[in-house]
């Protein structure tokens, strides 16, 4: 495990065509900063594997914006114009996978699992040209698990030997990621000495973390806010 002082040197190794996994739900918990080290690293033809893909101006949708994003693995998208505009021009490719089904295959990939049957999606498009076995009497439908290249997830806290905590909510996909990568990259908001956070509050042991980055200024956007008059 590798403790980075830049952006710059946490992202080495992301090459053109790679896989990556990005934590995050909406804008909550996703690696703001690695993100913005990939846009500035300019690398291209990537496949992302993630909840969503960030708003236009923010997130995920900067690499939209810059046009390096090939192809989106992810449940929801309808928060991104720009999203929309390059789908329907045939610019990127998009699999679209039901929330719950995205989330088990990221988790058995993670766990060495390579597919598995759901009833999600059986009698639907997302079924067409699949396999659909029936157990007890009900129509499952075959799918694989997610693994990555790299994954990039966000933690509230870490040490310097890679165990993470994250806060609230942000914890979402970033866990399950952490474990589906060949190489995590995690960017903490507090990194502490070894010993320092209890073992019983550790969400992400630290055998799942190979690169840890502190980092400061997060904007933390909302992604859509509404107020009362």
């Amino acid at each position: 495990m590798s403790v980075y002082t830049s952006i710059e040197q946490a992202v080495d190794g992301i090459k053109d065509g790679a896989t990556l996994m990005v934590g995050g739900f909406g804008l909550v918990g996703i690696p703001e900063k690695l993100i913005l080290g990939l846009r500035d690293k300019g690398v291209k033809d990537l496949t992302i594997i993630s909840n969503n893909c960030g708003v236009d101006d923010w997130g995920l949708g900067l690499l939209l914006q810059n046009k390096q994003i090939r192809k989106m693995i992810s449940s929801y998208v309808g928060e991104n114009k720009e999203f929309e505009r390059q789908f329907l021009s045939g610019e990127l490719e998009v699999e679209l996978v039901p929330q719950g089904t995205l989330a088990e295959r990221i988790r058995a990939g993670g766990a060495g699992i390579p597919a598995f049957y759901t009833p999600a999606g059986v009698g639907t498009p997302l079924a067409e040209g699949r396999e659909v076995r029936t157990f007890d009497g009900k129509e499952y439908l075959l799918e694989t698990g997610l693994t990555a290249d790299f994954s990039l997830i966000k933690a509230w806290k870490g040490d310097k030997m890679g165990n993470l905590v994250y806060y609230k909510t942000s914890q979402n996909f970033n866990p399950m990621m952490a474990a589906a990568g060949k190489i995590t990259i995690a960017e903490v908001e507090e990194l502490v000495e070894p010993g320092a956070i209890d073992p019983n509050t550790i969400h992400t042991p630290s055998i799942y973390v190979q690169r840890i980055i502190e980092c400061q200024n997060y904007e933390k956007r909302i992604e859509r806010r509404t107020v009362q008059a």
